[in-house]
């Protein structure tokens, strides 16, 4: 009975720690605003396009950080953004004997950072009259 309750308690936590685990996919779409995550200069090229309308550059952008009016009404909308990738790398080897233990590990890490600035200016009738980007990796 004993060695019955000890298999299935194994069981449970295995199976716990099984179904416990997030994956990947399901913490990425917790980070927010899918639009804002892909805020690319590519997907700039694509949409914002000389006569378009807000609406239709903030379905593709998503929402601006920055908003200006001018003294002619003229608008002007700011779209800029700061991505860092980081990258790590570990290896281990360890053994073990009764009484004594040893591990060894190495690693290697290495960070990116990416800006883009996106300006978009609407003409009096707030349709796209030119917009710009600025994008660099370093």
């Amino acid at each position: 009975m004993k060695h019955h309750m000890a298999l299935l308690l194994l069981t449970l936590v295995c199976v716990s720690a099984l179904f416990s685990c997030t994956p990947a996919s399901v913490h990425r779409e917790n980070l927010g605003s899918t639009s804002e995550r892909e805020l690319t200069a590519g997907n700039v090229k694509r949409y914002v396009k000389k006569g378009i309308s807000g609406a239709e550059v903030a379905e593709a952008l998503g929402s601006p950080n920055i908003t200006t009016k001018d003294e002619n009404g003229k608008e002007t909308w700011v779209y800029d953004k700061i991505a860092t990738e980081v990258s790590y790398d570990e290896s281990s080897f360890g053994w073990f004997i009764i009484l004594a233990g040893g591990t060894q590990r190495s690693g290697a890490a290495s960070q990116t950072q990416r800006t883009l600035t996106v300006v978009v200016k609407f003409d009096a009738n707030d349709k796209v009259e030119t917009f710009s980007y600025h994008q660099s990796k370093f």
